[in-house]
């Protein structure tokens, strides 16, 4: 792919850019591997002008995600806080599906799993969501209905912080917070962030990676945060 084809001088810097504030970038199209410090980003281009694109900002623009997007993640990777934030700039309903899995008031348990598919697959029928949550064996009919995807990673003991301050204030108003609920610190949760799904970042890139919808990673906290800056989100709490 040449210089000429993306229509804009500087381009290995504008690569760069967006290599060194962790994003991967896709739309469905013709794709590049821009390697740089070792990290291997991922640019594809479809249905608009490169230069456009490069003008404005080292990333896609939020109205190339369409009207149902999902925000993918391990755990405490800041999923829930973005699904709001997109859903006040959007106006579009916010779905946490770790709420449609646990039963109000319940320190966080579970629903029966046919229950659970049911709502989950009653919600991807609207015309108009972000959509926040993993459950990968629920995963295909959700992106063959989402036009657009989000996936968020971050280092893994940043997330166990995270964990360790939300159970601990227990706030009834954090974003994607079980009504009723109340928090308390789950040595399996610890487990779950520190071992079990320490790289289950790499899963989910390969699994949007396949589905074609259009997306963007930020692979680190900084890169989240120029997302917030770039799309002009609502600062997080």
């Amino acid at each position: 792919m040449s210089r000429k084809w993306l229509g804009q001088q500087g381009t290995d810097h504008s690569f760069r850019q967006m290599a060194r504030l962790g994003f991967n970038l896709h739309v469905n199209g013709a794709m590049m591997k821009i390697r740089h410090a070792s990290v291997d980003k991922v640019v594809r281009f479809g249905h608009w002008k490169p230069s456009q694109f490069f003008d404005r900002c080292p990333m896609l623009p939020l109205h190339s995600l369409g009207e149902r997007i999902v925000v993918l993640g391990p755990s405490n990777a800041g999923k829930s806080t973005l699904a709001v934030a997109l859903s006040k700039k959007l106006g579009f309903p916010t779905i946490h599906l770790d709420q449609l899995h646990h039963l109000p008031h319940t320190d966080w348990q579970q629903r029966p799993e046919a229950e659970f598919a049911a709502l989950h697959d009653a919600a991807i029928l609207r015309d108009q969501w972000i959509m926040e949550g993993n459950y990968t064996r629920l995963m295909p009919q959700r992106l063959a209905r989402a036009t657009g995807a989000i996936l968020i990673t971050s280092n893994h003991w940043l997330r166990f912080s995270r964990y360790l301050k939300r159970t601990l204030i227990n706030r009834s108003d954090r974003a994607g917070h079980l009504e009723g609920a109340k928090d308390s610190i789950k040595w399996e949760m610890i487990h779950w962030i520190l071992v079990k799904t320490r790289k289950s970042g790499v899963k989910y890139a390969k699994i949007l990676q396949d589905s074609e919808l259009p997306m963007v990673e930020c692979r680190t906290a900084e890169a989240l945060n120029n997302l917030y800056r770039a799309w002009d989100l609502p600062s997080r709490r």
